[in-house]
């Protein structure tokens, strides 16, 4: 009788990431206890200017990941269910850092699990870590200040987009 081998657990963690943070990093590994792989998708958005291109943002990450074998980073310029379905995600990670995130996410989730049956689940932001924004990381990066305790230890994050 041979065992029952249940189907690999993939979870999309979609994001502009730009640039992914200790934060997305924290999330990421929590999410991989609970996952047997995670794609860290990169959406992309014409109509929002971005710090670093969607070719950086690829790079950095994957230099960060590059010896993790469960974890995939990609992009994409669909709907994000549209993309978890291409790649095989039964799950959509997202993190949560205020009330207010909560309830943005609650909305996206039910509306996503109502048009594709797609669950999310929400994982909250390590309470060291809640202040942590890509926005504030941008801002910094603007007026050259460091932000080597804001980004994953050995990403290689430039101080000048796209250098």
């Amino acid at each position: 009788m041979n065992p029952i081998i249940p189907d690999k657990r993939t979870a999309l963690f979609p994001g502009t990431f730009d640039p992914f943070t200790i934060g997305h990093e924290s999330l990421v590994r929590r999410g991989l206890s609970l996952m047997d792989e995670i794609v860290i998708a990169i959406g992309v958005n014409e109509s929002k200017k971005s710090y670093f291109s969607l070719d950086k943002r690829l790079e950095m990450i994957r230099g960060l990941y590059r010896d993790e074998p469960r974890i995939r980073v990609e992009s994409y310029d669909s709907l994000t269910i549209d993309f978890a379905q291409r790649v095989g995600a039964q799950y959509i990670l997202r993190g949560i850092r205020s009330v207010f995130d909560f309830e943005y996410e609650k909305t996206i989730a039910d509306m996503n699990r109502t048009i594709s049956g797609i669950e999310t689940f929400l994982l909250f932001t390590e309470p060291a870590l809640t202040h942590i924004s890509s926005t504030h990381v941008r801002e910094l990066l603007h007026y050259g200040r460091d932000v080597s305790s804001f980004v994953p230890k050995g990403m290689d994050i430039p101080a000048e987009p796209d250098a």
